[in-house]
């Protein structure tokens, strides 16, 4: 809308500069702005409990007000305090800016670098309300995937990135800027790490009061390193979790009246519904917030929409019988949806469910990350802060029901995987069945997606690649989606059939696309594409900028849940069995040599998607801007994005990334792996043992 306004009339383009010069002016302390407190029309992030102690809370206030002159301390201590107070968290709401925030075009940010500008457009698009979860508490995604972790933070980010030059590099200490430091034009603009804790001090509990104190933060995976794109961003791959699992359980590409059943319609969750409906099944989710719901069927994400469960088992029939993709919002809790399923199943022998999953945000299950099924969702807020542990005990009694229903479902056929959220993790420690006999460390009675689906996908190189347009003109979008749609069907033409299926799934994704209507925010893309694949796109859409086909600079990154952005156990290389899957080499190497070899910017997370302490993982961004420094910085840099991970599951046993990173090293000879010799003979090891 911005952008058609900006053509018509000058006045509303001069207003928006002006307006992103303020924000760019550094905090606005004279005069402060009035304290207009929380927005009521927005959703805003459950009540923290720290439990902080009286010297802590001091201690917290204090770290507040040094972003400040001590002549502004009398009126911000009290306010301050009383947030800490009221919200377990200090905001600082009275700076939160009246700018409507979203991703401007490029070009009307105030900066002498459009390196720095490109971070202020990414920034500004994660804290988009049409965007961000929780905006006024800039969390993006997962209940408390921050950006920053108040609005000085945010202020003076922008202030630094408006002054920076190609020559410094902002860095950035769990959403606190440090500052601007010299360094070379070859040098990332910004270097950010979030959550890097002792690993002895890494826990939730220690985590809670270091967020308290201002001094920790946790970025998720794509909030804190400023690249989340909206639930789109996850639609690809839950679109893809989808059709493998149909290959895999149900031996067919077709899900022609097969029905997934799973919870969660949130930030990431949010994309089970369009996913569902793109692989051809029928989903059906259960949500108990209904502003999510509403959210995304408002979005036109979500087909329909009941809270009554008859109707719900009625339309789950229907469809069954027509075979038409359908995407049902149950609004309730997913713990009675599945009692009802296995209820009907003990009634009538019908199995109504196919493929089971669960995307509630487990990796914080007691601060709003799942509602425990005796509650109303508006009782289980405020249990969660009045009695913490007696809403700690309804979370575990209520995870022991939902596995139960889950084990008789899935003994009469469906098939269940673990969306790596953490749900099987803090199931087992609720005591709920779901060991399995003779497993390893990072194994369950129901395998990870990682495990059995996409573990598989990311030896083989692919994993999901990203761009924003940052034009802000759709136009842009759809001439990259047809750079990339045409890029990948030259390759394909000369793959193996195991990878030409995968380039077939994603040809056939970005093809459609633009279709599905999933922009949501600033114009990005997101594509799962192999090594070769990443870099030939790439390097087309820069191209495509030096041409004038495409109007503005592009950024490129990807989430950090990829081939090699990732170490989690539970999740990205939860089937590495060589005993290093609690080894964290890969994330950190990744984050490091991405910087070296070209990134615009890089970031470094503890805690990502399965929970504090629980995962490091490591994202980038890159500004493609038609130069021809551009193109070897992506070549670069992408080559090792892809082959540090790709090299690390070959090291540890896998023959898919084995055989990839053998032909990786045919067409690059500067590449040299270490590659493993199998034992042959396992009866080598028996006589070695027996001694």
């Amino acid at each position: 809308g911005g952008l058609q306004r900006a053509k018509t009339t000058k006045k509303p383009m001069r207003h928006m500069m002006s307006s992103l010069k303020e924000i760019c002016s550094g905090l606005p302390l004279d005069p402060l702005p009035s304290n207009r407190g929380r927005d009521p029309d927005v959703p805003h992030a459950p009540i923290r409990t720290p439990n902080l102690t009286a010297e802590e809370k001091r201690l917290a206030l204090r770290n507040a007000l040094r972003y400040f002159p001590p002549s502004h301390h009398a009126t911000l201590a009290p306010e301050f305090a009383q947030e800490l107070w009221q919200y377990g968290h200090i905001y600082m709401y009275r700076f939160c800016p009246t700018l409507h925030m979203r991703a401007y075009p490029i070009d009307q940010y105030p900066c002498r670098t459009r390196q720095a500008a490109s971070i202020m457009l990414m920034i500004m698009n994660n804290l988009d309300p049409a965007v961000a979860q929780f905006p006024q508490e800039l969390v993006t995604y997962g209940g408390n995937g921050q950006v920053f972790s108040n609005w000085a933070q945010f202020h003076l980010v922008m202030h630094y990135l408006s002054e920076m030059t190609e020559e410094q590099t902002l860095v950035m200490y769990s959403g606190h800027p440090m500052g601007l430091f010299p360094s070379l034009p070859s040098s990332p603009r910004a270097i950010i790490t979030n959550g890097m804790v002792i690993p002895n001090y890494s826990s939730k509990n220690q985590y809670e009061k270091m967020f308290a104190l201002g001094v920790s933060m946790y970025g998720q995976m794509t909030a804190g390193s400023y690249c989340y794109i909206g639930p789109q961003g996850i639609v690809h791959g839950t679109m893809l979790t989808v059709l493998n699992a149909g290959r895999r359980y149900l031996g067919s590409d077709d899900l022609r009246g097969r029905v997934l059943v799973t919870s969660g319609l949130g930030g990431m969750s949010g994309a089970q519904a369009k996913a569902a409906v793109i692989a051809g099944c029928i989903g059906v989710i259960a949500e108990v917030d209904e502003a999510p719901l509403r959210k995304r069927h408002e979005q036109g994400w979500l087909m329909e929409v009941t809270s009554s469960m008859d109707q719900c088992i009625k339309r789950i029939r229907e469809a069954k019988s027509s075979k038409t993709p359908l995407s049902l919002g149950f609004h309730g809790n997913i713990v009675d949806l599945w009692e009802r399923l296995l209820l009907e199943y003990e009634r009538t022998g019908e199995l109504l469910v196919d493929l089971g999953s669960d995307q509630t945000s487990l990796h914080n299950p007691y601060n709003g990350g799942y509602y425990p099924v005796r509650l109303s969702f508006h009782q289980a807020n405020q249990l969660m802060t009045t009695d913490p542990n007696r809403f700690r005990t309804m979370v575990q009694e209520s995870l022991r029901r939902q596995i139960k229903a889950i084990n008789k479902l899935s003994d009469a056929g469906m098939f269940f995987w673990d969306y790596g959220n953490a749900f099987l993790l803090e199931a087992q420690r609720a005591g709920a069945e779901v060991e399995k006999v003779g497993g390893g460390a990072t194994e369950f009675r129901y395998p990870s997606y990682v495990q059995h689906i996409m573990g598989d996908i990311f030896s083989l190189g692919f994993g999901p690649f990203r761009w924003v347009c940052t034009s802000g003109d759709p136009q842009d979008l759809s001439i990259t989606d047809n750079i990339a749609a045409t890029v990948l069907e030259e390759i394909s033409a000369s793959v193996n059939n195991q990878i030409r299926q995968q380039y077939n799934d994603n040809i056939r994704w970005i093809r459609e696309a633009g279709k599905h209507k999933m922009v949501v925010g600033s114009q990005a893309r997101i594509l799962y594409s192999d090594q070769k694949g990443r870099v030939c796109i790439a390097l087309a859409i820069n191209q495509a900028i030096a041409d004038g086909r495409v109007s503005a600079p592009v950024v490129i990154s990807r989430d950090h849940h990829d081939v090699s952005g990732t170490d989690s156990p539970f999740r990205e290389t939860s089937n590495v069995y060589d005993g290093s899957a609690f080894c964290a080499d890969m994330a950190v190497q990744n984050f490091v040599g991405d910087a070296f070899r070209g990134a615009t910017w890089v970031a470094l997370h503890n805690g990502g998607g399965v929970g504090w302490g629980e995962v490091m993982n490591g994202g980038f961004g890159l500004l493609l801007d038609g130069s021809e420094e551009a193109a070897k910085r992506a070549s670069l840099m992408l080559n090792w994005d892809v082959s540090n991970g790709v090299a690390r599951r070959c090291w540890s046993g896998n023959s898919n990334a084995y055989e990839t990173i053998q032909r990786t090293m045919e067409g690059n000879r500067q590449l040299r792996v270490t590659m493993p010799f199998p034992v042959q003979d396992e009866r080598v090891l028996d006589r070695a043992l027996q001694g």
